[in-house]
């Protein structure tokens, strides 16, 4: 857990205290800034995927998570409420969010300026203690400063927003999007946030996968002008591409599913030269042709974990300032449940209930 001065005030945090599945709320004591940290006040949270792998104790995260107790949670929205002394960027008062890897910074990635693929990272409510609690401890260099005015809850998700413009996005300037083809497979929250980027920057025509009927009729919503069953649908979903591609297939693919068929379909739907980039966490190994779809296709693929420390932000920061996106982001939220109330909040997610919880600061 978090060191602390003696004597310092007990906070409600959400802890994982056993290796096994749930968490349970705790009275820890409460986090004290170290030189080049900030405390946060937390105004209001989310939950990720990850959290929920961690809250069912799946094997991922018990291959994962290398500390018990851990307070859980990593997106969020915070109100600087003290410094420490060697933090000279940010003040009592501002409203931050938390780029979420914590980066060695000295490191072989991190001294060639790519923080993101830091070779020792430790994750937010995955190695390191996390953000579903009413205080919060962050490196000064992960805290990004909002506009105060910024709603909170769309404040907490702009770390998958980041995640989403990182996959349409890992080489390109925001310019070179537009007029595109783009298939998304998998609509969760960064699906279907990267379906809502994608149509701010201007993308020609948006394809979409998912099973969800909550999800789907979000992805609608966010823009894609088809949306595929990719059970029900499986034969329709390539040839129609082809056919409202003038047969050229998608410019741009995003994986998101983490689904055997899906990677193969987002290769056979992807044009010569075309780019992939894979988000969705595999369960186990998944098989591909990889002289069909990758060699002789010349195809450009992408591994993306996190964002771009801290290009990625800026990228979000333009794209937040328009109105239009932040409504949609806005409708990804589904629900908002009290951060007391979280197992309900898994449980909404777990049922296909939900698109994106926010967690509100009260207990």
């Amino acid at each position: 857990m978090r060191s602390s001065a003696p004597g310092a005030t007990d906070v409600k945090a959400w802890v994982k205290a056993t290796r096994g599945p749930g968490g349970e709320i705790r009275n820890v004591a409460e986090p004290v800034p170290g030189e080049n940290d900030v405390l946060l006040a937390v105004r209001a949270s989310s939950v990720c995927g990850t959290d929920l792998h961690i809250w069912a104790w799946n094997e991922w995260a018990q291959t994962h998570v290398t500390r018990i107790p851990l307070i859980l949670g990593h997106e969020l929205s915070g109100e600087v409420v003290r410094v420490g002394s060697g933090v000279t960027n940010l003040a009592v008062g501002d409203h931050v969010s938390a780029e979420t890897h914590i980066a060695d910074g000295t490191c072989y990635a991190c001294r060639r300026g790519k923080m993101h693929i830091c070779e020792r990272v430790e994750v937010l409510g995955v190695q390191h203690d996390g953000v579903f609690a009413e205080y919060a401890v962050l490196p000064a260099t992960n805290a990004w400063k909002n506009d105060p005015q910024l709603d909170p809850a769309l404040a907490s998700i702009q770390e998958p927003l980041g995640n989403a413009v990182h996959s349409l996005l890992p080489e390109d300037n925001i310019e070179d999007l537009a007029g595109k083809n783009v298939l998304v497979t998998g609509c969760g929250p960064i699906g279907l946030l990267a379906i809502a980027v994608a149509r701010q920057i201007g993308a020609r025509r948006i394809f979409a996968t998912e099973v969800n009927p909550v999800r789907i009729a979000l992805a609608k919503e966010m823009g894609a002008d088809r949306v595929f069953h990719p059970v029900q649908e499986a034969a329709q979903v390539g040839p129609t591409i082809l056919s409202e591609t003038d047969g050229n297939g998608v410019d741009v693919a995003v994986e998101m599913s983490g689904h055997p068929a899906s990677l193969r379909l987002v290769f056979d739907a992807l044009t010569p030269g075309g780019r992939v980039s894979l988000l969705g966490l595999f369960d186990r190994d998944a098989t591909l042709n990889v002289n069909d779809a990758i060699v002789l296709k010349a195809a450009r693929v992408h591994g993306i974990y996190g964002r771009r420390m801290f290009e990625t932000w800026y990228q979000v920061k333009n794209l937040l300032e328009q109105p239009g996106l932040r409504a949609k982001m806005a409708r990804i939220i589904t629900h908002r449940v009290p951060l007391a109330e979280l197992p309900r909040a898994m449980g909404l997610i777990e049922s296909a209930q939900a698109a994106k919880v926010s967690l509100e600061a009260r207990w």
